[in-house]
């Protein structure tokens, strides 16, 4: 798996009028940030995607903000593409294996399928839930393309991932904010590289922070 993937950070519960200013000042103090992809989907809460410089930054911003009290929200902090880090959180379950891998460490296997047709609020999270209806998923991630939002879904075995294809091809998907009905095959290759880049990069750190513009006060623990 592309080291990536453990320096990238899903960020949950954000209100509504987030800014990625906002967020950046959240995240700035635990390290390089690379990338901020903001999602605002057409009903709240808001979420979005950091990607540190390296994997133990994003270590510590999932310790130092995950359940961090952000203008009235708890914020919901852990690793983007289908594993946790040691936060606060844990107790809640980490993701990987149907909800059942140890650590809350993802992996990957061979028995992969491809999902077409996400509606563009999907989060691995959603596709995780759906997918699990067909079988025990170990790893899932979603991207997006000249074609839209795709998802990658990794099965623990043969048997699933073929049972996924039969069951939840042309089925209807559903998050809180919209539904959509979802083609799945057999993962073949690799899907086409023009990503689309609602991605802003922050080439470097600020020197002068702005003003924070909302009150944040620490999680319970002083984080």
């Amino acid at each position: 798996m592309s080291g990536r993937f453990s320096r990238t950070i899903y960020v949950g519960n954000l209100p509504s009028d987030i800014r990625e200013g906002e967020v950046e000042d959240l995240f700035y103090k635990y390290g390089r940030i690379l990338d901020i992809e903001l999602k605002i989907p057409p009903r709240p809460p808001c979420y979005c995607f950091v990607e540190f410089e390296n994997a133990r930054d994003a270590e510590d911003a999932i310790k130092g903000r995950d359940g961090y009290n952000f203008d009235g929200c708890r914020l919901r902090v852990e690793l983007a593409h289908g594993g946790r880090g040691q936060s606060s959180s844990d107790r809640r379950g980490g993701y990987g294996g149907g909800g059942g891998g140890r650590h809350g460490i993802s992996r990957h296997s061979e028995f992969r399928v491809i999902v077409r047709g996400l509606p563009s609020s999907a989060s691995w999270q959603d596709l995780k839930d759906h997918m699990r209806k067909a079988g025990e998923v170990c790893f899932a991630e979603v991207s997006r393309d000249s074609d839209g939002a795709f998802g990658i879904v990794d099965y623990t075995n043969y048997e699933d991932m073929k049972y996924s294809i039969r069951k939840l091809d042309d089925s209807e998907f559903r998050n809180p904010w919209t539904r959509a009905y979802i083609r799945v095959k057999r993962y073949e290759g690799t899907p086409s590289r023009s990503h689309s880049s609602s991605r802003s990069r922050s080439k470097s750190p600020r020197r002068n922070r702005r003003a924070r513009s909302r009150s944040i006060s620490g999680s319970p623990n002083g984080k």
